[in-house]
C-alpha cells in the first residue's frame, strides 16, 4: 500500500502555462524510438560546437584555486568589463560595468526573474504575440497581468502602438521585446526603437529588449535597442552567449541599461545564487573580448543554411521569404490545415519536426517554426519528404 503523501502544489506553480516544448520532444521521441529517422528542426537549440579557444580558456581557468572557491555574489568585475567593452566595440554604447551590467545565469532565467523584480500582483505587462513562451512564465509568477502586442506580417512582425489604447498603455509598468525575433526571424529598426523609447518615456513603462539573437542578422547588423538615445532611462537589454558563441549548455549571460532594473535583477540574484562557476565567467570574458572571426563564420554558416533550404522549399513550392535573423524559418501553413495538423502531419509522414506556431501565441496560428539547426544536407533531406507528401 502505498503511503507517501501528496503535497500541493503552490498557488505560483498552478499559474505556470504549460512547458510547449516538452510536448514536441515527447512526440518526436515516440517515432524516435520506433526506429524512425527524425529530423528535428523543432527546438532551438545550436547544434555547433563552442569555438575551441573559449573551451581552452574554460579548461585552464578550471585549474585556477580561485575559481574552486564560490564567485562574488554580483559577478567577477573582470566580466563585467569585458560586457562593456564588448558594448563599446559592437555597438558604440557606453557601458558603467560597476552599475549597469548584471550577470545572468542564461538569458532564460532573467527573463523570468525580471517579472518577479517589477511587478506586483495585478499588475500589466505587454507581451508580443508570437513571442517566446517564457516570458508568460515570469509573468504568471509575478501573478501579473499580460496585456498582448499582436506581431503581423502587414506590420513587418513589430508591434503597432498605435493600436495599444491608451488606458493600457497609462497601467502597463513592463514591455517585452525581442529582436532578431523569435519565432518570426524579423528584425527591428533604429526608427522602431526610437519610438520605443518615446513612448516608454511617455507612459513610464520599462522596456526589456531579448537581444538573444543580436550576432545573427543577415542583410545588415541588428540593431541594439541601447543605441536609441535615451534607452537606458527606460529599459534594458538582455544578451547571451548562447547563440553568439553556441555557449548554450554554459548557462551565462548579461544584462546592460537602466541602473535601477540592474539593482532589481542583482538584489534578486543575491537571494537565489551565488554567481557562476569563476571558470565560466573567465572563458565568457575571452568570448566577448577575442577577435569575433568565430562569430562571423557561424553567421555565415546560418546564412548558407538560410539559402538552400528556402530555395529549396520554394523549388517545391512552399513558397516562402528569406528570413532576415535568428537561426529560424516562420513559414506559412498550407490553406486547409490548422498549425497543429500540419505540424504533426510533418512529424508523422515526413518524420521531420517544426514546431507549431500557435505554441509562442494566438498570432502563431497559421504559421510553423522551423529552426536552421542541422547540416544542408539534413536540411536538403527534409526539402525532400516534405515535397514527396504534395502538399504544395
Amino acid at each position: 500500500m502505498d503511503t507517501m503523501q501528496r503535497f500541493e502544489q503552490s498557488e505560483m506553480l498552478k499559474r505556470l502555462p504549460d512547458q510547449f516544448f516538452a510536448k514536441l520532444v515527447k512526440k518526436a521521441q515516440q517515432l524516435k524510438d520506433q526506429g524512425h529517422d527524425i529530423i528535428n528542426l523543432g527546438q532551438g537549440n545550436p547544434d555547433l560546437p563552442t569555438p575551441e579557444y573559449v573551451v581552452r580558456a574554460l579548461q585552464e581557468a578550471a585549474k585556477d584555486p580561485v575559481n574552486h572557491q564560490y564567485s562574488p555574489f554580483q559577478g567577477f568585475d573582470y566580466l563585467k568589463r569585458a560586457v562593456a567593452t564588448f558594448y563599446k566595440k559592437e555597438y558604440e554604447v557606453d557601458v558603467d560595468p560597476k552599475q549597469e551590467v548584471a550577470i545572468l545565469f542564461g538569458a532564460k532565467s532573467g527573463l523570468v526573474s525580471l517579472s518577479q523584480c517589477l511587478l506586483n500582483p495585478g499588475d500589466i505587462t505587454l507581451l508580443p504575440n508570437p513571442g517566446y513562451p517564457d516570458y508568460l512564465s515570469g509573468v504568471a509568477m509575478a501573478n501579473a497581468n499580460p496585456e498582448f502586442m499582436p506581431l503581423t506580417s502587414e506590420n513587418n512582425f513589430l508591434p503597432d502602438y498605435k493600436k495599444i489604447a491608451a488606458d493600457t498603455l497609462g497601467r502597463a509598468k513592463l514591455m517585452f521585446l525581442n529582436y532578431p525575433n523569435n519565432p518570426t526571424a524579423a528584425t527591428a529598426t533604429k526608427d522602431f526603437f526610437d519610438e520605443t523609447v518615446d513612448l516608454a518615456k511617455q507612459y513610464n513603462v520599462c522596456v526589456v529588449h531579448d537581444f538573444a539573437y543580436g550576432a545573427l542578422g543577415f542583410d545588415r547588423k541588428p540593431q541594439s535597442f541601447l543605441q536609441s538615445a535615451g534607452a537606458k532611462d527606460i529599459g534594458i537589454e538582455i544578451y547571451t552567449l548562447s547563440k553568439t558563441y553556441n555557449m548554450a549548455g554554459w548557462r551565462v549571460a548579461f544584462a546592460v541599461g537602466n541602473r535601477s532594473v540592474i539593482d532589481s535583477i542583482n538584489l534578486l540574484q543575491d537571494h537565489l545564487y551565488v554567481s557562476l562557476f569563476g571558470a565560466v565567467q573567465k572563458a565568457a570574458a575571452v568570448a566577448l573580448t577575442a577577435d569575433q572571426a568565430s562569430v562571423k563564420h557561424l553567421r555565415n554558416t546560418y546564412a548558407q543554411r538560410r539559402n538552400r533550404f528556402i530555395s529549396g522549399l520554394n523549388r517545391i513550392g512552399w513558397k516562402v521569404d528569406l528570413p532576415k535573423g535568428t537561426f529560424f524559418a516562420w513559414l506559412p501553413v498550407p490553406d486547409g490545415y490548422t498549425t497543429e495538423e500540419f505540424a504533426d502531419l510533418l512529424l508523422e509522414q515526413a518524420h521531420v519536426v517544426v514546431a507549431p506556431g500557435n505554441g509562442f501565441g494566438s498570432q502563431g496560428e497559421g504559421y510553423v517554426r522551423v529552426g536552421l539547426l542541422d547540416s544542408v544536407e539534413r536540411l536538403d533531406e527534409a526539402v525532400v519528404r516534405i515535397g514527396e507528401l504534395k502538399l504544395f
